[in-house]
């Protein structure tokens, strides 16, 4: 089970275990297991409120935020599927706005446990399915669906057509399952095209531009990029977005960082091009300061594991794990060393590739901690300050994140930014540290 999943609640720890007793213990891609545990479970895909499908290397997460924020504000009600949780399992499945009830989750995970017999079922393959069927049986307005892995052949896109499909920012990422090429990248990205659904995109470079459009041809799906069907600008009051409905005016994103004016305009064009839910622009604006996504450049509140730092110094958490991801979160960097010292706490999966990250981070700090990732298979600690070493930055290495802050605290005079990153998952421990889970 990829992600140690583990709950307070007696009865969904007993789905939980029952789960990793029957789950291969790793990811895997395919549509045959999602189909025939659907078809056990009477294809609940088939009865959902229209759906937003996300795709995406980085950012499907913000834009799935945004999404989420516009249709509520029009007085809509929406579910969200989104993955992975950062501290308790319900955040993966929101209905009607709010986490799963404990008593609710046991359940329906029990029920598709229940019928999942024999087919080999992957963890996320059995959520997906748990949160169709509690889709299912709750009426709402719209559903939100993020892609899990890809997009081709991730256990999402059994989906019949939605009301509009999106994909986010590309980069590498999962290269075990889907390449080190981003042409290929794009493809699986891609992959969930539907005929005559729309298919909304960002701007990409050309021959990513080419590989998408070729397979949303094949699959008879009309795409509007970013750049052709629509466009975008942020200015220096706020952002800009214009297709040919007409143009809008947002105010800056609530979310931290230059690149989540990308996101929110991403979520309305895939608003805009849709006719299955009407969302006025008043309810499009309110997007843009509404929205939360945890872990996204989050500045941590005053808790009990920030406490440990002066109480002038900024605290940031973000999940950047990949070199796609970690350039946007250097850019809202800048500036933080004029300021006064700064540190970055870094801990990442053994699956994923240290050096990138480490140069777009690395370089906007004066000291690096380095620390592991609790319950999952990850870069040792002094193994990745070795690897700081040997891009002349300086690093010592933590057992945990709180003693990674004490150390902070210790070697910087009154440090004005700790930004801690590297992990969703180190993310989530860091919330539950700090007493703010998502909710």
């Amino acid at each position: 089970m990829p992600d140690h999943a583990r709950s307070d609640h007696p009865a969904v720890q007993a789905q939980l275990d029952r789960l990793w007793g029957l789950s291969p213990g790793a990811d895997i891609l395919g549509l045959e297991r999602i189909t025939t545990l659907l078809a056990r479970l009477g294809d609940p895909q088939h009865h959902l409120p229209p759906v937003f499908h996300v795709a995406g290397t980085n950012g499907k997460g913000s834009t799935c935020a945004f999404l989420r924020a516009a249709i509520e504000a029009s007085g809509q009600s929406v579910h969200v599927y989104s993955s992975p949780h950062l501290v308790r399992f319900n955040e993966r499945i929101r209905l009607n706005g709010r986490l799963i009830e404990d008593d609710a989750l046991a359940a329906v995970l029990d029920e598709v446990l229940g019928h999942a017999e024999g087919i080999g079922a992957s963890f996320f393959e059995v959520t997906t399915a748990a949160a169709f069927l509690s889709f299912a049986r709750n009426p709402a307005s719209a559903a939100i669906i993020e892609v899990g892995l890809g997009g081709r052949l991730d256990a999402t896109n059994i989906l019949p057509p939605p009301a509009v499909c999106g994909i986010a920012a590309l980069g590498i990422d999962h290269e075990a399952f889907l390449g080190r090429q981003l042409t290929g990248i794009a493809r699986e990205k891609a992959g969930i095209a539907k005929r005559g659904t729309p298919l909304v995109t960002m701007d990409y470079a050309r021959p990513l531009r080419d590989a998408i459009a070729k397979v949303a041809s094949a699959a008879g799906a009309p795409v509007f990029a970013r750049g052709q069907a629509w466009s975008s600008a942020s200015t220096r009051t706020g952002v800009s977005y214009q297709d040919r409905q007409g143009s809008i005016t947002l105010a800056r994103p609530n979310l931290p960082g230059s690149h989540q004016s990308r996101n929110l305009t991403l979520a309305v064009a895939m608003l805009r091009h849709q006719q299955a839910i009407a969302v006025p622009d008043e309810s499009l604006r309110q997007a843009a300061t509404n929205a939360q996504w945890p872990a996204r450049m989050q500045r941590l509140g005053r808790g009990p594991l920030t406490a440990t730092l002066p109480a002038t110094t900024r605290c940031w958490l973000d999940g950047a794990h990949n070199p796609s991801a970690a350039t946007p979160v250097a850019r809202a960097m800048t500036g933080w060393r004029s300021e006064g010292p700064t540190a970055l706490v870094l801990g990442m999966l053994a699956n994923k590739e240290v050096g990138p990250v480490l140069e777009k981070l690395g370089g906007m700090v004066d000291l690096i901690v380095t620390v592991p990732v609790p319950d999952h298979a990850s870069h040792a600690p002094g193994r990745l300050a070795e690897e700081a070493h040997a891009l002349g930055l300086k690093a010592v290495s933590a057992n945990d994140p709180a003693r990674a802050l004490s150390m902070i605290a210790e070697r910087l005079q009154s440090p004005a930014h700790v930004l801690i990153a590297g992990s969703l998952y180190l993310a989530g421990q860091v919330l539950a540290a700090n007493d703010e889970a998502p909710q």
